[in-house]
């Protein structure tokens, strides 16, 4: 156990949200507002409204490639559902994920296919989408979801502090996280990510689960992007940057290796929630926008800086020329 705790993909995300759930206890001590039940639900919604982008950046992540394009697919996906799904609002989600898992399995091919950097194909395609996106929207920035009863009901509280959107966002979090630690996908994942050449080489077929990760990650921009469409009534054609950011950073809090080879389930869940909770906190305290985007790049820049080669080296010299001082005298 004490091992386990020990890792920096358990031992991160776990002080992160430590530290996340302690500050929003004391928002009542710093700032003077009170805490009710419905900011705990409100931060549960925030947490299902990106938790899904987090895991779809994290899963990839993890195999050592990177998938910008889920931030066009989560605006594309809300688009679909809007035309699609106004009167059968399930005809609009199933839609809108086959048409996203699909557009992810072409671009995994073309990417395992070619073996070319997923960084800048996932930029274009990411850039095309949202082209596309607002050519399906006439242009309009937002589009309206008219199905009133199915937005309350998406929204509507579940035992106080949850919804039928938040049920769904941990649901699915809890079968991807049964999949990558019980079943060799799990263990093939992470090892393309640490080593692709000897992966390869051991008989792990590459392609085959770059293919499916790259359809995985869009069904869950995809799922994601419905969920926040039919709870909030709207489809943003241009969600902007803070999908993109608060995914990656939730993703990096939560233990992801920008290099690869590590990550849980559990953690992009904790990374996710601590992105949450700190909105809310936020939210609750007024701050100016600039404070909480200061906060946030300085949370991604540290994160980072933890996770670099170069830190790692200089602990383990410290650490070395420690040990050998005792023993020379």
């Amino acid at each position: 156990m004490k091992r386990l705790l020990m890792r920096s993909d358990v031992l991160l995300p776990l002080a992160a949200l430590v530290a996340a759930v302690a500050a929003f206890a004391l928002v009542p001590v710093y700032s003077g507002q009170q805490l009710a039940m419905f900011n705990v639900f409100f931060t549960l919604q925030g947490f299902s409204n990106l938790a899904l982008i987090t895991l779809g950046f994290g899963l990839v992540i993890t195999a050592g490639e990177f998938d910008l394009s889920i931030v066009g697919v989560y605006a594309l996906s809300g688009v679909i559902a809007v035309d699609l799904g106004e009167h059968q609002p399930l005809v609009g989600l199933v839609a809108a994920v086959a048409i996203c898992t699909a557009f992810g399995a072409l671009q995994g091919l073309v990417i395992a296919k070619l073996r070319i950097p997923s960084m800048p194909v996932t930029l274009g395609t990411f850039i095309a989408l949202l082209g596309l996106t607002l050519s399906l929207g006439h242009g309009d920035l937002s589009l309206t979801f008219n199905n009133v009863a199915a937005s309350l009901w998406f929204q509507s509280a579940v035992f106080h502090v949850l919804s039928p959107q938040s049920i769904i966002t941990i649901i699915v979090f809890i079968a991807i996280g049964v999949l990558m630690s019980v079943t060799r996908w799990g263990r093939e994942v992470r090892a393309i990510g640490s080593d692709r050449v000897s992966s390869r080489t051991a008989g792990v077929p590459v392609d085959r689960l770059l293919v499916g990760l790259f359809a995985t990650s869009s069904a869950l921009g995809a799922l994601g992007g419905v969920l926040v469409t039919f709870s909030t009534a709207s489809a943003s054609t241009n969600p902007g940057t803070d999908p993109m950011i608060f995914g990656i950073t939730g993703a990096l809090i939560g233990g992801v290796s920008l290099r690869g080879g590590r990550g849980t389930v559990a953690g992009m869940f904790a990374g996710a929630l601590v992105i949450a909770i700190l909105q809310q906190i936020f939210e609750i305290t007024s701050y100016a926008g600039y404070i909480t985007e200061f906060i946030f790049g300085a949370a991604l820049f540290v994160v980072v800086a933890v996770d670099a080669p170069g830190l790692r080296a200089s602990v383990v010299r410290v650490r070395s020329r420690r040990s050998v001082q005792p023993s020379s005298r």
